[in-house]
């Protein structure tokens, strides 16, 4: 447990979890509105720009299948420390290299450690406190961590404006070097008793759950609208400047503006669960599917950023809605195994996440508004298929 288990300690070591919560965040969106800028800078492609993401939250994926086995057997400090220390060296690494493939390379790394410190930091709230109070804490982690990929692009929209692209990368250097060296004055190990890693047994837990059908079908829908954000990360800040001359900065503002509307949809979600989920899931996709279809249909006419942020945020709105009632679903479909789902869940939809949307990306050039639009309408109508299987096999299930 904690050196000093006094309620004071432990308050601030619990402030403290809060505050390395964002750190995520950061580290993906934070470098959105320098993607045009990195790609004159270091006088690569933008594909080339957009796999140093796609990389990271591949890595991120599926280090998360592993991880949690991993922090029971070793502890969660000394794998946090060791993580966040890579995160400072390898972002201090980035800002000063000028070449694609290492900067590709160190993102690989940095999705491996954050991956260790987003589930200690989870880890942590199970160890130090009982139910309820996991509860009341756990409620909050969804919306600290939304802070992150909300500030992120907006913060670094004003750093790449007043200085460059590499002032992200010692913005997060910064970030994670503040929450080491309080970790080490404040934070120690909580877990109470070392596990062996029992591998025959988790294999069997993970091929349980990969033969469920509607748990991998949640997976799948949470994966596609996880992707609508991705898509729009990928592409939309070479959007934005080239198509409809965006500064840095106006690209900031955009993502945020998105990344409010993710937390709006789940807010949504959380207020209308009473309703029933056929519903739910059929009438927010066909909605998405109406905004995607309009806004593509729109913007090879007008060219106009405010009318497509617009529709976006309604877009993202939807996706964030279907989000959450999925995530929901799937977190309850193994209760006795929450920490192995929760970790299968989280890998299995940032490496399907990755591959999806940087296969739509690159399904011919992103240079317009209206490309961008039809991205949407793709990943849109997918997703109304799958709501459609879906409702029938909810509606089959509450009959019988």
């Amino acid at each position: 447990m904690l050196r000093d288990a006094s309620p004071s300690r432990i308050k601030w070591a619990t402030r403290l979890a809060f505050f390395s919560i964002p750190l995520s965040g950061f580290l993906t969106d934070i470098y959105l509105p320098s993607f045009p800028s990195m790609a004159k800078a270091l006088d690569v492609s933008e594909h080339e720009i957009q796999a140093t993401l796609t990389v990271y939250f591949l890595s991120y994926g599926i280090a998360q299948l592993f991880v949690g086995n991993l922090l029971d057997a070793f502890g969660r400090y000394k794998p946090r420390l060791i993580a966040l220390a890579i995160v400072f060296l390898t972002s201090l690494g980035i800002t000063q290299l000028h070449d694609i493939q290492w900067i590709t390379a160190f993102r690989i790394v940095q999705g491996i450690a954050i991956s260790l410190v987003v589930i200690s930091t989870r880890a942590f709230f199970v160890d130090m406190y009982d139910q309820e109070q996991r509860k009341h804490y756990l409620s909050y982690f969804t919306i600290v961590w939304s802070c992150g990929p909300i500030l992120a692009p907006f913060l670094g929209g004003y750093l790449e404006h007043y200085f460059n692209w590499q002032a992200n990368f010692y913005f997060i250097a910064g970030y994670a070097l503040l929450v080491l060296v309080l970790d080490l004055l404040i934070s120690g190990e909580t877990l109470a008793q070392f596990k062996k890693i029992k591998l025959r047994e988790v294999v069997a837990n993970y091929r349980l759950m990969l033969s469920h059908e509607s748990f991998i079908l949640g997976i799948v829908i949470l994966g596609l609208s996880y992707s609508v954000v991705m898509v729009f990360n990928i592409a939309g800040p070479f959007v934005l400047e080239n198509a409809l001359n965006s500064s840095a900065v106006v690209i900031g503002y955009c993502t945020l503006i998105l990344g409010f509307s993710w937390m709006v949809g789940g807010i949504v979600s959380k207020k209308m669960s009473s309703l029933d989920m056929s519903k739910r899931i059929l009438y927010a996709s066909a909605i998405q599917v109406v905004l995607c279809i309009t806004i593509a249909i729109l913007s090879m006419f007008s060219q106009n950023l405010y009318l497509f942020i617009a529709f976006a945020f309604l877009i993202h709105i939807c996706s964030g809605f279907l989000y959450t009632i999925f995530f929901t679903q799937s977190m309850l479909t193994f209760p006795e195994h929450a920490g192995v789902a929760g970790g299968l869940i989280g890998g299995l939809v940032y490496v399907f996440t990755s591959l999806s949307s940087y296969l739509i990306s690159t399904i011919g050039k992103i240079q317009t508004p209206a490309d961008l639009g039809i991205r949407y309408v793709l990943i849109a109508a997918l997703l109304l298929l799958l709501m459609c299987y879906v409702s029938r096999i909810y509606r089959k299930h509450t009959a019988t």
